[in-house]
């Protein structure tokens, strides 16, 4: 079984944050994963949500499931994604890649966008897993906005723990929204802010060419950040006043005090726009089922370790290592 994952100790050219995070982002990676098998997890009447699957030899139920959730306007193809799949995967996991929705090129499998308070979707996919296909020992992992989204879920079921849900992982999950939104709108964090938007925008005409009749692509204005977006097309399009109300809704700071299940959550004190202090405001250092892991570095989903090999992205090695544990108890 591998060693446990030391201390993060950043890369020594990248105790920047900013550069930790682009770093991270722009590292070119290669993976040895088996190929995947494609499948649709049915999470409303209208909409599915795509993974890849990568199975352990066999399909045993007995054998341990991760599901992995990326971040905003990344998808299943996402480096981190594919890192902690390896890892996972070379642990003796299935593992099961997801896109969010319209992520990966599946705009077509739903008339919806996507938001970060739709955490019925992997409630859905957990349920599948868990009561279809009957895995008995099921984890998931989000990063960032999916970091978000399985909180919510680990929160919601609150008491009510399904036995086969053994353990929920996040890094650097946002949430709190209006926190994050703010963040976003300082000058030096314009890169990311640019990006997102861009993102955004060109997802959203994608949606607009496939359901004409749903969705408008006049009468918005210019629309420079992510607060912008989410007032004037996010949240009218599930049914919210504004930005502020779905903000509230969909931040998982209201329901992390009543996750009732072992919870890993790494986050770095430096992170660029998930505020360190909005994290603990939430009350994550409060809740014995959460263990808290804030290294002074690492970035927004960064954590380079001046480590080579296997501890380079240390934040995936200790996600599997949390899980690996929780299977002894």
């Amino acid at each position: 079984m591998p060693s446990a994952s030391p201390d993060f100790e950043p890369h020594p050219l990248l105790t920047n944050a900013h550069l930790m995070t682009i770093a991270a982002a722009l590292w070119r990676r290669t993976f040895s994963l088996p190929p995947a098998e494609d499948r649709l997890f049915a999470v409303d009447a209208e909409s599915q949500i795509l993974g890849h699957c990568h199975w352990q030899e066999g399909k045993r139920r007995d054998t341990p499931v991760i599901a992995l959730v990326h971040g905003l306007e990344g998808s299943s193809d996402s480096g981190y994604m594919k890192g902690i799949a390896e890892k996972a995967w070379i642990s003796g996991f299935h593992v099961v890649r997801l896109n969010q929705r319209n992520c990966g090129g599946t705009e077509l499998l739903t008339p919806t966008l996507y938001n970060s308070g739709m955490s019925g979707d992997y409630r859905a996919v957990f349920e599948e897993l868990a009561n279809a296909d009957g895995f008995e020992k099921i984890f998931f992992a989000g990063y960032s906005m999916g970091g978000n989204l399985v909180t919510k879920m680990a929160g919601e079921f609150g008491e009510k723990v399904p036995s086969q849900l053994r353990g929920v992982c996040s890094v650097c999950p946002a949430l709190d929204l209006a926190a994050c939104a703010d963040e976003l709108e300082r000058w030096d964090n314009y890169f990311y802010e640019e990006r997102f938007v861009r993102g955004l925008l060109k997802r959203y005409a994608r949606k607009v060419e496939l359901f004409p009749r749903r969705y408008s692509k006049n009468g918005f204005g210019p629309i420079r950040t992510v607060r912008e977006f989410d007032d004037a097309i996010t949240a009218p399009s599930f049914g919210f006043r504004d930005a502020v109300e779905y903000y509230e809704s969909a931040g998982a700071k209201k329901v992390i005090g009543a996750i009732r299940l072992p919870y890993l959550l790494i986050t770095a004190q430096d992170d660029p726009f998930v505020p360190f202090t909005a994290i603990r405001a939430a009350g994550a250092e409060k809740n014995p089922h959460i263990q808290l892991v804030a290294p002074e570095h690492g970035g927004h989903c960064g954590f380079v370790s001046r480590h080579a090999g296997g501890q380079r992205f240390w934040a995936e090695e200790k996600i599997v290592e949390f899980c690996r544990e929780q299977l002894q108890n």
